[in-house]
């Protein structure tokens, strides 16, 4: 095969392993048949044949990735399109082509430059099939002939190496070199004799070096002209001139001047371009035939071409016309009219969240076509941005990689914007926008809007139906937000009532699955799990503290009197003679619930006489009103309604029978009955303090609980007894405190002046003014809770 390659640069890790960096070098000769077999790129490379496909082995797109394949089963790299090396490098003495290879997962990038060796593929040409010399006869042997040269486009052994003149016996070829170039010259070495022959016919014939040789063939006619003994002459015989490239047009560039010792049209002088400068020049460039100015015709543009040679003749206007001619050596100074190109390769466009810092996103390249500063380029990234530019060991050659942590909740999307700069004078830039999504990962736990919750609900109500509902937010997106919710359970203590809830896993809808006691249960606490459906998931607990609120369905039970039987009846003997005001009898009863609820009145719902007894409305005291008359009755009956202040009330009768007896009788009776009542009081008073104390103790149990679960929120609490002033017989106190916000009272039979009952409270919720702060504040509702038992 008619390819070799070399390693150039050591393999170079970047970033952790992120992507690799190399480069080799292969040599092909132009015109290679397409599919030849240049080499294996991953072969060379070290790289494993195997994984190639699903890597993505690939030539990136260029300007010339067209002319090479390379195969993602082997590594082997092919021509693919026909190799010019004249049309890609026009006279470069080096043709280098750089093409890039990239694999992923992880990223490498392999450079792979390609050197096109010229081949032998031109023919050298003339720019004219035939050239026609007029020579004066009296020319000395001596004369120089400059004769068109021809052209080869190929460089170096492959170019014109060789010219050759057909036998003659007047003239002979002469060779001179100009630079990279060889001129023929036709050498006059013996006197011509207009007479005996007027033209001579010769064969110039070009040959290259190549193997085999080719060349081109220049028929030239010589033809014998008369005297005209003097041709003109240049001042120099090389002109050399330095032009800026997008210099205007019919900018003069040089003259040129050449003096002709003739006189007459003998010695007037007129320029033309030589016949050996191709079109391109001529639409370039003009000459002034009179004065042999050079002026700029059309657009000069260095990266096209940075030296012209422009051959210019001088010829009299004698018989026969004498000339000379002179080379014209145009150097193009580089001028900054070209922007600096940016060519980003993304690996994608989304980038994770929880990317560590140093991942590469992307490459970048850059490159300017001019030359010198004009063409070394500055690349810099917009500021604020969380990402940087590092430079590779290849110039203008850069990694975007990620400079700090990446935030989706806080940014989501970054237009980043790339500035490549020159250091021309004045600098050129170009400004390229890259779009970078940032993508989420479950990184954020559901959030509740307030921890803990409360949660009032009122007692009896219906098993299964919905309670309260709970909501967290996840501030991810997707699955990675998708919330759903739990009951913690716990064993032990108040927990356990979680088993008696239900939730919904979607909509965090609660509901209860049996109905709640408000006599049983005051109050409980549960948590709510809300968990996300982010891999890994997330999640948050919320404490619900919930209150059972009390509602009026308990009924009052008479404690006294009540028969042997139960019956709510009793007998009550008094004597005759007593004064109005005597205490007759207490009724006494209780209710289990509380507040306004628990609130009992006592009235006579019928009696015998009304003048006579009199009932307390509070206490349930029944006294005398009067003394008793001869004609009063000697047995009264009695009966009293008692109803709490519940907005539905529910009540309970208990009847008294009052007899009337002679004080002896009454002495003997109230003795016997005061020891019965003594034996009787005892057993009662015993139950009284069986059930105070119960009551009491899940009193003081609720109140603490309560206490405790505010003092978390804050301390801002007081505590206070009050005790009633006017005792009347019935055990009543009354405690208020604060608790964060809200501030409780449990309140006995009277309320205090300023409270006010709230609509649709059950008459278990007060409104007490809060004196300790100013008079625009809200009012705090607080929620009251009473025991009243009547002894």
């Amino acid at each position: 095969m008619m390819s070799w390659w070399r390693i150039l640069f050591l393999t170079l890790l970047f970033d952790h392993g992120e992507f690799i960096l190399a480069q080799i070098k292969y040599t092909i000769q132009e015109e290679a048949k397409t599919g030849s077999m240049i080499g294996n790129v991953a072969k060379d490379l070290g790289l494993d044949v195997s994984t190639l496909i699903s890597r993505r082995f690939r030539i990136v797109s260029g300007p010339h990735g067209a002319l090479f394949e390379v195969k993602p089963d082997s590594g082997a790299l092919y021509v693919h399109n026909r190799i010019d090396r004249e049309l890609l490098c026009d006279r470069n003495p080096v043709c280098l082509i750089d093409l890039k290879i990239v694999l992923e997962n992880p990223l490498e990038v392999h450079y792979v430059t390609m050197e096109i060796t010229d081949a032998n593929d031109h023919i050298p040409s003339f720019a004219e099939k035939e050239k026609i010399l007029e020579m004066a006869e009296l020319t000395m042997p001596g004369a120089r002939f400059q004769l068109p040269g021809a052209r080869d486009p190929d460089l170096g052994i492959n170019s014109v190496k060789h010219y050759k003149l057909s036998q003659n016996d007047h003239f002979h070829l002469e060779i001179r070199d100009r630079g990279e170039d060889k001129i023929p010259f036709l050498v006059l070495q013996r006197q011509l004799d207009r007479e005996q022959r007027t033209n001579h016919s010769l064969i110039l014939t070009a040959m290259d070096g190549g193997t085999p040789s080719k060349s081109a063939n220049l028929n030239l006619t010589v033809r014998v002209l008369d005297i005209n003994d003097n041709r003109p002459v240049f001042a120099q015989e090389v002109y050399s001139v330095t032009l800026q490239e997008n210099t205007k047009v019919d900018t003069i560039i040089i003259k040129v001047q050449a003096t002709d010792l003739d006189d007459g049209s003998n010695g007037e002088v007129e320029y033309v371009f030589g016949g050996e400068n191709n079109f391109n020049i001529l639409q370039l460039f003009s000459l002034d035939s009179k004065r042999g100015e050079i002026r700029v015709k059309g657009n000069i543009d260095y990266e096209v071409t940075s030296v012209y040679k422009l051959d210019v003749k001088a010829s009299d206007k004698g018989q026969p016309p004498m000339s000379s001619d002179c080379r014209v050596i145009i150097d193009i100074q580089d001028v900054n009219d070209n922007e600096p190109e940016i060519e980003v390769t993304s690996l994608s466009s989304t980038v994770p969240e929880d990317s560590k810092p140093g991942s590469v996103i992307a490459i970048i390249s850059v490159r300017d076509s001019d030359s010198g500063l004009n063409g070394k380029v500055l690349c810099q990234l917009s500021d604020n941005v969380p990402f940087e530019l590092k430079p590779s060991f290849k110039e203008n050659m850069y990694s975007l990689v990620t400079k700090g942590t990446l935030d989706r909740e806080i940014v989501s999307l970054y237009n980043i914007s790339i500035r490549a700069i020159d250091y021309g004078e004045p600098p050129h830039s170009t400004v390229k926008t890259l779009s970078i999504q940032v993508s989420d990962v479950n990184d954020n736990s559901p959030e509740f809007s307030k921890n803990p919750l409360e949660l009032y609900l009122m007692e009896n109500n219906p098993p299964g139906a919905s309670i309260f509902s709970v909501s967290a937010y996840d501030k991810d997106l997707n699955d990675n937000a998708v919330v759903s919710y739990s009951l913690l359970r716990r064993d032990g203590g108040h927990n356990n009532m979680a088993s008696f809830l239900n939730i919904h896993a979607e909509n965090g809808q609660i509901s209860a699955l049996k109905s709640f006691d408000f006599e049983t249960l005051k109050t409980f606490q549960f948590h709510v799990v809300a968990t996300d459906s982010g891999t890994p998931s997330l999640s948050s607990n919320v404490t619900v503290n919930m209150f059972i609120l009390d509602q009026n369905d308990n009924p009052p039970v008479i404690l006294y009197p009540v028969s042997s039987n139960g019956s709510a009846e009793g007998v009550e003997e008094i004597p005759r003679n007593v004064n109005a005001g005597h205490l007759v009898t207490k009724v006494r009863a209780y209710d289990a619930d509380i507040g306004y609820n628990g609130w009992l009145l006592f009235s006579l719902q019928e009696v015998t006489d009304h003048s006579l007894f009199g009932l307390d409305r509070y206490t349930g005291q029944i006294r005398t009103l009067r003394s008793f008359t001869e004609t009063d009755e000697a047995e009264h009956k009695l009966v009293i309604l008692v109803k709490d202040n519940g907005n539905v009330s529910l009540s309970a009768t208990a009847t008294v029978i009052v007899k009337l007896v002679e004080p002896k009788e009454a002495f003997a009776a109230s003795d016997v009955k005061s020891a019965m009542r003594d034996d009787e009081n005892s057993d009662v008073t015993f139950y009284l303090m069986i059930s105070l104390g119960s009551i009491s103790v899940l009193f003081l149990i609720s109140i603490i609980i309560l206490i405790a679960m505010q003092c978390s929120k804050s301390t801002d609490y007081t505590s206070k007894y009050l005790q009633e002033t006017n005792y009347d017989g019935t055990l009543c106190h009354s405690i208020q405190y604060r608790s964060g916000d809200k501030r409780y009272m449990l309140v006995g039979p009277r309320m205090s002046i300023g409270s006010t009952i709230v609509p649709g409270s059950n008459a278990n919720t007060l409104v007490l003014p809060d004196r300790r702060r100013g008079s625009d504040e809200v009012r705090v509702y607080t929620f009251c809770f009473q025991y009243v038992v009547c002894i």
